[in-house]
């Protein structure tokens, strides 16, 4: 069963805390966390790319000269796709591009990419975020404590204003909760930041 250190928000070592090791200890299934990446890209996607094919462009009605007898190439119309100014062979057209993972693949992956940042060293339990009001400073120098100032994903177990708007500013910096966390997210982010009672409720969601 995996131990990991949880801090306060100066950085010191108050306890330590026990994880599920069929959470936070299981074999890394780099496959699966590449679908899930793939899928949560590919769900983003807006699909609105469009062109013309040779039909929709304007123009090209007559035929530009003479099928023979004037030793140029022959052709049909002006709007074909070998023309400056013609449509678009096999054009683009706007479409869905979101599909679904199966339930059993989207957990896994999920607890792929948990083990993965404990794995790593990466995931840092803090036992309170709480903020009198919000201060872009204050979490910048909680960040610089728990060795995170770069690129950090932080995770509560409900909703703090304060946090989320101190969060808000910081370059590379990203809030979530326990029901909006994914795998794109976690895996994107140096440090993963989770405070005690958001991963209690995680090892609820996902043992």
């Amino acid at each position: 069963m995996p131990k990991l250190a949880v801090y306060n928000v100066s950085g010191q070592q108050v306890s330590e805390m026990e994880l599920q090791e069929n959470v936070f200890g299981i074999e890394v299934n780099q496959h699966v966390l590449y679908e899930a990446v793939k899928n949560q890209l590919a769900n983003r996607r807006q699909g609105t790319q469009s062109a013309k094919t040779r039909s929709e462009v304007r123009g090209g009605g007559r035929k530009p000269w003479k099928q023979k007898g004037t030793g140029r190439a022959r052709h049909g119309t002006i709007r074909s796709p070998l023309w400056v100014g013609g449509g678009v062979t096999f054009a683009p057209k706007p479409r869905d591009y979101s599909y679904t993972l199966p339930k059993k693949v989207k957990r896994l992956a999920m607890k792929s990419a948990l083990t993965s940042k404990v794995n790593a060293n990466e995931m840092v339990v803090v036992d309170e975020l709480s903020l009198e009001a919000p201060k872009t400073k204050e979490m910048v120098a909680i960040l610089k404590n728990l060795n995170a100032d770069k690129k950090a994903l932080i995770v509560i177990d409900e909703k703090n204003e304060a946090v989320l708007r101190s969060a808000k500013n910081i370059p590379g910096v990203q809030t979530a909760f326990v029901n909006t966390l994914n795998v794109y997210d976690i895996l994107n982010h140096d440090k993963f930041i989770i405070t005690k009672d958001a991963v209690q409720k995680v090892e609820e969601v996902y043992a």
